[in-house]
Parts: structure tokens; sequence; C-alpha cells
């Protein structure tokens, strides 16, 4: 029997047919790539009535019969990373071939030294292209003044597409408002060009005004340029693309006071510009803040760089150049197109080709200021939508996971496909994993019920420490923390009283961890597994968490006094700073924790997607723990604590069950650890101690990781820098890697590298992108191990506001933890949005920042990324 209206049992019963292949139904969004465009239906990919324009092939490229991204670039708009839009008219219609196809490889190279992806648009045999290949770019570029390469503006795009689908393929070079509109429509917010069209001289007459400051008025897209040509009537180009309300900045670029708008050629053009903004930070906040407006009418912004003071032209000389050919082209009749390439040649010649490396310098300069912007904006997270996971593409998952309509070798692979990447809803319907908020609707905590779902079905279990933390401030009378006179000492004095401000706190390396993951993850379910005594210690953390909405059914109180005569005490610790804030001591009581074996620690069985353990366990204690883990096919990530408890998961003991040894890949304990660079010496120095390199099964991994006899010492420095590879650091990771196989080492202001073992199927040993960071490929034939993995992520922000360093490592941890629990890949995207967690608690006061919720939409994009890219690939399995 079919259950629910009959727009939902058309799609099961056709979803049944035998011919699967003929009848599939694939989930699928509209052209754009637009945020906060709904989920559109279901279309049948083969006799399908009405023709749909988008389709996704086997090798991720976007594609219809009139528009294509490539699948790099569709890869980057999916992972949210920065791509910048290249315009083609520069190559057709500006520079001869062949300087305009070296030209087209170096600007690609610019972005991509910046940190972009580029995207480079033209129309190739009457398909629109968004990412050209390096052989259509040669095709457009070689048609430079032939008659038959077209300059395509948004009026042509019709035209010159509707006659590739009758079967004329025709070529053609974009100009600034047709790359606008296709850049759009891919989903690219940042466009790299030289110069800007604008109302040309006399336009008041005859109306001769470009179609890029129209273009500007009504599509999505941030231009990059050295303002308009200069040889168009600049304060009218000003005036109109005010009417338009278009957003004008210009880059100061190091000038202050009043800054003019350029004038392509030369940096000032007489007209002041309407604002003016430092630096690519800047510009990329002002587009992100556009995203406001998404319900209205969708405007362009205008960021004028300009040329490099270096190559600037002298104003009297270009302007007399350019009065001398605007007259010639109105005298010779070159109107419409036909105009700026004939003024821009003439201007060549009048100039004795001075011209030429000026208009080269300026384009590179914008691309690369294009790339720098794209790159901040892409740490916004701009392209995230609020909406859930709809709830059809859920069905569409159940479906082919209980069978309808595929035979059992085909639903395998699917299932496989999908559960590689640990799909689940989010959408507001979906009860089943979901988690306590912190406050309900009524701004309440939340009810039992609740809680005691997050308590029997967790996303996430932490095992590590809960405790009081007191921090004391000393406060001399008459001292400032700023500027203490000279005669009053800054830090307490030994041996006596001293005045001192108290603030208690809850903390703990897990219970940050866990609040981290709680507030970040949104409906994320987070079970903390810790101890306490039945003090006052005790009730106070289990009343704070309660009201923080972790459920505390995890954490038993324990008695004080046991009948062996031993004493339990809740964890506490005091840290007594100086005048200026500074740590002079701290003193800790872990000992609650310090038991090899304790009975009371909570072990029923949960099945979570990932686990945390922290390092204030016992050695043994952690080693049981990663056991039980490993038996409920639990993910496990390992939180170091600090540079004398981080190794003590290398710590032997007798008697050591076979059960609880500490696993090398791919056989591992533990999947993930997040150390410090202190803390990963440690434990380099603690698995060297205790001889875990000397095993035979390490040396197997090693080998299998393919490094050549001569060593990576110049890998290391490229990757990293001289001095972390002088510290060890690169080389300690290495050596980890098959008891960890994932390493993220922090490294405070430097960023976080990421060190990995890849597996023979890992995508990433045959994407072009990821070249650089290959370190070393197998070699001996393995079928575990594809290659060594090494990237240094650059850090999102220097913090000078520092507030507190405390819970900041445990916060970056449980942002980390959260996205991956979600099913997203641990890549740059997610550990920039882990990054910007630490930042949020390096600027609170508490040791988890409560702002840490803002990061929650931006985890869910990262989810509904991977489902995408699940399906796709369960598509082409299917198919």
């Amino acid at each position: 029997m079919m259950l629910g209206p009959a727009s939902w049992q058309a799609p099961i019963r056709l979803a049944c047919r035998t011919n699967l292949r003929r009848h599939l139904l694939v989930f699928s969004r509209s052209i754009s790539r637009e945020p906060n465009k709904r989920f559109k239906g279901w279309t049948r990919i083969k006799g399908r009535k009405k023709p749909n324009l988008s389709t996704v092939t086997s090798d991720g490229e976007e594609s219809s019969p009139v528009f294509k991204v490539s699948s790099e670039v569709a890869g980057a708009l999916r992972s949210n990373a920065p791509i910048v839009a290249l315009e083609t008219t520069i190559y057709t219609h500006g520079f001869p071939y062949p300087d305009n196809f070296a030209l087209a490889l170096d600007l690609e190279k610019i972005v991509r030294a910046n940190g972009a992806i580029p995207a480079t648009i033209g129309v190739v045999g009457g398909v629109a292209r968004v990412g050209l290949t390096e052989e259509e770019i040669k095709t457009l570029a070689s048609g430079a003044g032939k008659p038959e390469t077209m300059k395509v503006s948004r009026r042509d795009l019709p035209y010159i597409l509707g006659m590739g689908v009758a079967g004329r393929k025709l070529n053609g070079g974009t100009t600034v408002s047709g790359t606008m509109l296709l850049a759009a429509k891919a989903g690219i917010k940042v466009f790299g060009t030289g110069g800007l069209g604008g109302v040309h001289r006399g336009g008041q007459d005859t109306m001769d005004i470009s179609a890029d400051l129209t273009e500007l008025g009504r599509t999505h897209v941030a231009v990059i340029s050295s303002g308009c040509k200069s040889f168009l009537d600049i304060p009218r180009t000003l005036e109109f693309l005010e009417t338009q309300g278009v957003t004008v900045c210009t880059f100061a670029d190091g000038r202050t006071g009043p800054i003019d708008f350029p004038a392509f050629y030369t940096r000032e053009s007489g007209s002041r510009s309407p604002m003016v903004v430092q630096d690519a930070k800047e510009a990329a906040a002002i587009i992100y803040s556009q995203r406001m407006f998404n319900d209205s009418k969708q405007f362009g912004m205008l960021f004028a760089n300009p040329i490099p003071e270096e190559f600037a032209m002298q104003k009297d000389e270009i302007d007399t150049a350019i009065n001398q050919a605007v007259q010639e082209a109105a005298e010779q009749g070159f109107h419409g197109h036909a105009n700026t390439p004939f003024i821009l040649s003439r201007i060549k010649e009048l100039t004795h080709g001075s011209s030429l490396p000026a208009n080269r310098a300026l384009i590179e300069s914008n691309v690369a200021m294009a790339a720098k912007v794209a790159v901040e904006l892409s740490k916004f997270g701009v392209l995230t939508s609020e909406e859930p996971i709809p709830e059809a593409q859920k069905m569409y998952l159940d479906n082919f996971k209980n069978g309808i309509g595929v035979d059992r070798r085909r639903r395998t692979k699917l299932i496989t496909a999908l559960d590689a990447s640990k799909v689940t809803g989010n959408s507001g319907t979906d009860k089943g994993d979901s988690a306590t908020e912190v406050l309900n609707a009524e701004g309440k905590p939340p009810d039992k019920s609740a809680r005691k779902l997050a308590y029997s079905k967790p996303d996430i279990v932490v095992y590590g420490s809960v405790a009081i933390d007191l921090s004391c401030d000393y406060e001399p009378l008459g001292a400032d923390a700023h500027s203490p006179p000279r005669d009053i000492p800054i830090s307490p004095q030994m041996h006596t009283s001293n005045l001192a401000a108290m603030t208690p706190s809850v903390g703990g390396v897990g219970r940050n961890v866990a609040l981290a993951a709680h507030r970040a993850g949104g409906k994320t379910s987070v079970l903390l597994r810790s101890l306490v005594a039945k003090d006052l210690a005790g009730q106070t953390i289990l009343d704070a968490l309660g009201k923080e909405g972790l459920p505390v059914g995890g954490i038993p109180a324990l008695p004080v006094h046991m009948e062996d005569n031993s004493i339990h005490r809740t964890a506490q610790y005091v840290a007594i700073n100086d005048a200026k804030k500074d740590l002079v001591l701290a003193m800790a009581d872990m000992s609650i924790f310090s038991s090899p074996t304790p009975r009371t620690l909570h072990m029923m069985p949960v099945n979570p997607k990932w686990s945390v353990v922290d390092a204030n366990w016992h050695p043994r204690m952690i080693r049981k723990i990663l056991s039980r883990l490993k038996e409920w096919n639990s993910k496990v990530a390992y939180e170091p604590v600090s540079v004398p408890k981080s190794g003590g998961i290398f710590q032997p003991y007798e008697p050591a069950p076979l059960s609880e040894q500490l696993g090398l890949f791919p056989k591992h304990s533990i999947d993930l650890a997040t150390p410090n660079q202190h803390e990963l010496a440690a434990m380099h120095a603690a698995a060297h101690k205790w001889e875990f390199f000397q095993s035979q099964r390490w040396w197997e991994v090693i080998d299998s990781l393919g490094i050549p006899s001569s060593g990576l010492r110049n890998r290391f420095v490229a990757t990293t820098n001289q001095k972390m590879t002088d510290e060890g650091i690169p080389l300690q990771t290495i050596q980890l890697l098959p008891f960890i196989p994932t390493i993220l080492t922090k490294l405070g202001a430097d960023g976080v590298l990421l060190t990995e073992i890849l597996k023979p199927d890992d995508p990433r040993l045959t994407d072009p992108a990821h070249a650089s960071w290959i370190l070393s490929r197998c070699s001996n034939g393995s079928t575990e191990v594809g290659g060594l993995y090494m990237r240094l992520i650059p850090a999102v922000e220097v913090v000078e506001d520092v507030v507190s360093v405390n819970g900041v490592g445990d916060t970056f941890l449980g942002v980390l933890i959260a996205g991956l629990a979600k099913g997203s890949e641990l890549d740059e995207d997610l550990i920039n949005i882990a990054q910007r967690g630490a930042v949020m608690t390096l600027r609170s006061k508490e040791s988890v920042s409560s702002q840490l919720g803002e990061l929650t939409s931006e985890l869910d994009r990262l989810q509904r990324n991977s489902i995408t890219k699940a399906l796709e690939t369960a598509r082409a399995e299917v198919l």
C-alpha cells in the first residue's frame, strides 16, 4: 500500500520498475548555484517531457546542452573553495595570439598562487563553459582577430548558444557582462578583469553605454578591475553606477586621505571614489554582508584596484593618445562592440607600445587581488544556506538503501558509497539522531526526554575530564594591569597572602570538547562520560552541565569515602596569574581519573560515529576505552591534554591483554590526534623510549609510504618552512602515522599541519589540485597504503585581542569532531571552521565560546555538500 500524497507515490512507483537505468529518479537542482535555492523536485534522466538544462556527469562536471561547469570548478563550488572568474574578451579582442594564450595561462597561475581556483569563462563550440581547459583556451586565443570569433555580451548569449543547439558551433570571448552572467549562473562571487566598460564620451547624446554597467546593477558578482577604461566618461560612469545601486569602492593601496577612482592606465582620474577599502579582507566583508539582501533584487559590486605605481603611465601622455584615438574612432564610424577594440589598438600605436605592459600589469594585479578577496570571502562561508536537507533527498537515500527496484549487487555498491560519507539527515523533522538544544523555544533547558535521547543515541561520545577551574588574578592595591607603578610588583608575593580576583568556572578537557561539539553541532547529539565525587564541586559541575544542555547520565558521582579507605575528590584546577594575567603557577587535582580500572565509569555500548578520549585517564584506562570504542566501530580522536600526559598512550603496563595493545594501520586504535607541537614532540619521545618504532609492522607501514632513500627534507621545507623542518615537526608526525594515521598539529599563528596516510582509492592521489601536498606514493604494491599527504593550513586569523587561551585547543577539536560526525570530509574547509571556533574562544572569557552556534550553519553546509557528492557518486555507480 502506498502512503502519502500522489506526488510522493509516483517517484516510488518509478523506483520500483525493473528497468532502473531508464527510469532512475535523480535529485537535481537548477543550473544556478546561488544560495538559498529550494529543492526543485524529481526529474527523469531519459524520456522526460520537459528539458532539464542541468545535470552532473560521472566525473562531477555540471553540464547541459548550452552550459558546462568543469569538474574542478564544480568541486570547488561544493566545498566553498575560493574561486575567481576570468573573462576571455581580452584574449579574443585584446591581445594578439600567441601572447594572449600565454597571458591566459599566466593569469590562471596567478590565481592559484594566491590560493584560489581560476574559472576562465567563454563560449567554445556553441557551449558556455565555466572553467576552460588549456586546449579550450587555446581554441579561443587562436581565433583572435577572426571575424567568426564573437564578442559575447549578455545580449549575445542567447544567439550564440542557440546557434550551437541548431548545429552552428560558434566560439566567443565573454565580455564583463557576459562573464558576470555566467559566473552568477555557476555560483561564483568574485570576478577579476582589466577594466570595466562605461559611459562613452558623448554618451548623453549617443546613449552608448556599456552593458557592463547595467549588468552590475542586476547580477550578484563582485568585479575587481582598474576602474573603467580611461577613454570613457568616468564622471558619468560613476553617476550611472550610482543610479543602478552598485556599490563602488577603491582600494587605498597604501594611500591616505581622499582617494581617486582609477582611470585604467593611471592611478588617478580626477573623480573621487564613492567609497574606499583598505584590503581584501574588507572587500570580502562587504561582499559577505550582501547576503542579507538575498530576498531582494540582486546587484553587483565594483572594487577598483589602481594600476601598480611602477607601471602607471604619465597622465598627460596617455590623455593625448586617448583624445586622438577617440576622435579617430568617431570620424571613422567605430561604434558599439567595435569601438573599444579600435581605441585600445590606436592607443597602443600612439604610445609606441608602452600601453601594452601597463595593460598587462594592471590585469595581473587585479587578478591577484581578486584571488585574495575570494580567499577571504571563503572564510566567511558566504555560500552557506540555512535550508534543511530536503526530505525528498533523504527519501532517495532510503529507497536505495531498502533496495526498492535495485538488484542486490547495485544496492551494495550504492550503500557502500553512501555509508562511506556517513550520510545522515539534519532536517527539523529528523528526530532519530537529533540532540538537545541548549535552550528550547521558551528559553528553558531541554526536557528530560530530549536528554534521554541524546544519552541513548549519541553521535559523539567524549571520554574525558570535568573539573572546577579557579582563576586567581593578582590585583594588588593601586596596580594597573596595563601600566603598574614601578614600586608595586606585578607578580604575587610568595609565602604570604595576596589580593586577587577569583573566578570559578566549570572546565576540564573532556567537558570543553563536548560542549564545543554540542554548541557548534546544532542537532548533533553529544554524550560526555566522566567522573565526579559526591562533594560540593561535583554537584556544582552536574548542575552546570545540565544548564549548558549536556546530558549528565554518563557521569556517575562516586562516594567521597570508599570501603577500602580510598578517597574520591572531584577534579579541580587552580591557576594563579600575575597582574598582567600571565600564568605564574597552576595546581591540578586529577586523582579521580588516575585509577587504572575505575569500575564505575560507564562503558555501555552506544555506537557513536565519533568518540574522543583525552589523556587525563590512566594509560591502562585509555587503552581499555580505545579497545571498547573499536568494538563499537566508532572513529576515535585522541586529545593529548598536556606535555606530561600526551605520551600516556605509549606507556607500557603489565599485564597488557592483546585486546588492549595499541593497534597499527590499518587496524589502528586511534584515527585522529590533535597535539600542539610540544605535545607532538612528547608523544614522539614516548613512542621512541618504549621502542614502538622497532616493530615489524611499523616498518612495513613506513616502507609502504614510498619515502625515497634520499629523504623528504626539501619537500618538508617547501610544504611547511625551514623552521618547522629544523624542529623536526614533519618527521615526527610521519613516524607516528602508523599508530595515528591522521595527525593535525596545532601551530598557533602558523596554522595547522595536516599529515595523513592516504589509502589507495583516495581521490586526492589523482587530483592535480592536491599534487603538491602528496609527498610520496606507495611503490611496493601495498593494498592498504596509497601515499603520504602533508599540508599546512594557514591560520584563519592572527588574534591580537586575546582574552583567554583556556580551552582554545579543546574548542578546535570539539568543532572539528562535530563536523566529522555530520559526515563532512576532513579538508581545509572543516579545519578552517574549527580554527574560527578556536578564535571565538580566544576572544571569550569562557573556556568554550558561547558564540559557537554561529558555526552550525556552516557545518550543515559541509554536510549537504557531502550528501550531494555521495549522491553523485552513487548515481554514477548505478548507471
